[in-house]
């Protein structure tokens, strides 16, 4: 090979390694989706619309509130069976369980709790069908059950607003969503309807506490308007 040939994969190694660290420093900055998220924010396998997985307990009422869920459900709970709807305009966050209704808790949100999450900094909570990616103890608020936030969902409608210019193209998408409890002592803010958050949904300690202790990583969280 001669010394031409090697310059030019020389020069073409570089530019790969370079346009790889880019993109790297881009999606771990909330600027553009993981490589691995392409064909899904792309529709490259075709894009479905969002169908509504459960069925909302009508009115205002919080079901059950006053009963324990190992009393609704047993202490034999099969995690893979839960799942949960969040309701922000009622500010109601419902347990189900094989897609029935079993207990709502009030929840609070962020201080811009209406409209969908769009950008990092908008204190919105993000909206559609999400899962629990990890759940841990938190120092402050009891316990955090991470949402997935951003998902290929996410991304498709971040783009979709800078490219009508709802918000700009040098706004990052923002993470760290998750649900979790209030500051200790604090559960006034709950009764209140303080949305007190950067976005999280935010329970009553002791609510945030039992369930965490029936869901687990994947479960489905869907959260309306």
């Amino acid at each position: 090979m001669n010394l031409k040939y090697q310059n030019q994969i020389k020069i073409i190694l570089l530019l790969v390694c370079s346009i790889s660290t880019i993109y790297f420093l881009l999606a771990r900055l909330g600027f553009i989706f993981p490589v691995t998220d392409i064909a899904e924010v792309l529709c490259l396998k075709g894009c479905k619309s969002p169908q509504a997985i459960h069925s909302a307990i009508p009115g205002n009422e919080l079901l059950n509130y006053s009963q324990t869920v190992d009393k609704l459900i047993g202490e034999n709970i099969d995690k893979s069976k839960t799942s949960i709807l969040i309701e922000k305009s009622k500010h109601r966050i419902t347990l189900y369980y094989n897609q029935k209704p079993i207990k709502s808790y009030p929840v609070v949100f962020g201080s811009s709790p209406k409209g969908d999450k769009l950008k990092e900094g908008d204190r919105r909570t993000p909206e559609g069908i999400h899962r629990i990616k990890d759940l841990y103890p938190h120092s402050s608020w009891s316990k955090f059950m991470w949402l997935d936030y951003p998902n290929a969902a996410s991304w498709r409608k971040h783009f979709q607003a800078k490219n009508q210019g709802k918000i700009s193209w040098f706004n990052s998408i923002g993470g760290q969503v998750g649900i979790h409890g209030v500051p200790q002592g604090s559960d006034q803010m709950i009764d209140n309807q303080e949305n007190w958050t950067w976005g999280c949904p935010s329970l009553k300690n002791q609510d945030v506490d039992e369930l965490y202790k029936v869901v687990k990583i994947g479960t489905l969280v869907e959260v309306l308007p």
